[in-house]
């Protein structure tokens, strides 16, 4: 099977590349971070120039049209980069959910605007009370007035804080735990009623938390299905959890990267580090552990493609999307640790780069179920 990019993509990932390396150094990164909004409005006019915000969405509403493999390229160099620009949160979740939601009206309405930058869209789901089980949903959208009452509250909301528009979980009918009575709404954060919480993570980037108080949402902006917002939801995950993985994944080449460049030219008992068996063995070990997460997410990428044809079985698919997330948790784990302890000290401190990147792969390791999370969803799809 041939996993070269083709020659567009390759174009694609060379642009992100040098963006990264000649205009997002560590340091342009600090002080978008240290701003007010968290976010650099010079880089997200680029992203929009170059049409990187256009790169999953068809061409009928001024898309690129592109596949899950265009996605994972450009999400692999943002993550070298440790961009925060909510890319993550706009296009991808916010984006993907819309973009397969199938109502018409509100695609037509938000996707050309995503594209052109005039909105920054996020996915309020997370609750105080439901780790990482998405059905856990107490927040409701009772039917008033022609269209919902939404109430209740969401946490670690991505980039809520400078998000203009949500797509919110909310319980339309069953129990807390039910995966049926599940709905997906289009909230406009300036609606009346939603209150915002905005904090900045470990990682660097923003987040919010978002209260409901009896907000009004029109009937015409439910996305998807009544009480079917969980199989909506399911349906976008493999492509959440591929790319958040390629990100990950470019965080664990810059990793590697970075402690090899330092144990050749960091000297004890005056030879370089690198020259140290012991220190050898445990790089290679992380370098294994990064090839590892790269060979399972093009396997991931392949299950996907596979489950997308008529009639095809997703049960393959969901067990390497949760192996691949499991993969992500455990290697991210290692390489981190490693590459700290053999920076040393300097490895903690915000002056250097390398604990950043750790902090990022933490972040991404828990986002939609830590490794233990999804091992026991694999186990049950595997066993029962």
């Amino acid at each position: 099977m041939n996993f070269d990019f083709s020659e567009e993509q390759q174009m694609l990932r060379d642009s992100v590349s040098r963006y990264v390396k000649n205009e997002y150094d560590f340091a342009a990164r600090s002080k978008i971070v240290a701003s007010e909004h968290g976010m650099s409005p010079e880089a997200w006019k680029l992203f929009i120039d170059l049409g990187w915000l256009s790169i999953p969405f068809v061409e009928e509403l001024g898309g690129y049209g592109g596949d899950i493999e265009d996605l994972v390229v450009v999400m692999e160099e943002l993550g070298k980069g440790l961009v925060v620009e909510p890319f993550v949160s706009s296009v991808l979740l916010f984006g993907g959910l819309l973009a397969k939601s199938g109502n018409a009206a509100l695609q037509e309405t938000y996707i050309p605007k995503l594209i052109a930058g005039e909105c920054i869209g996020a996915f309020a789901f997370l609750e105080r009370q439901s780790g990482f089980e998405l059905n856990d949903v107490a927040t409701t959208a009772m039917p008033a007035n022609g269209g919902y009452c939404l109430t209740g509250e969401k946490t670690v909301v991505f980039d809520g804080d400078k998000a203009d528009s949500l797509v919110v979980v909310a319980r339309t009918s069953g129990e807390q735990f039910d995966q049926r009575g599940i709905s997906l709404f289009l909230v406009d954060v300036e609606a009346s009623g939603v209150e915002k919480t905005a904090f900045r993570m470990i990682d660097g980037h923003r987040a919010a938390h978002i209260r409901f108080n009896e907000v009004q949402v029109p009937a015409a902006n439910l996305l998807g299905n009544l009480d079917q917002g969980a199989e909506l939801i399911d349906e976008v995950m493999p492509e959440i959890l591929i790319g958040l993985s390629a990100e990950a994944l470019g965080i664990m080449e810059k990793l590697n990267a970075v402690t090899a460049e330092y144990a050749q030219t960091r000297t004890q008992f005056g030879v370089p580090i690198g020259s140290f068996q012991a220190l050898q063995h445990r790089m290679v070990d992380t370098f294994m552990a990064y090839e590892q997460t790269k060979s399972l997410l093009y396997r991931a990428i392949c299950d996907y493609k596979a489950s997308r044809e008529p009639g095809a079985d997703d049960t393959q698919s969901r067990k390497t999307m949760h192996a691949l997330k499991v993969m992500v948790g455990r290697a991210g784990k290692l390489i981190g640790q490693e590459a700290i302890q053999i920076h040393g000290g300097i490895g903690m401190t915000d002056e250097l780069n390398v604990g950043h990147y750790v902090k990022r792969l933490m972040v991404l390791g828990a986002a939609f179920g830590n490794a233990d999370h999804h091992q026991r969803l694999m186990n049950r799809l595997e066993y029962g």
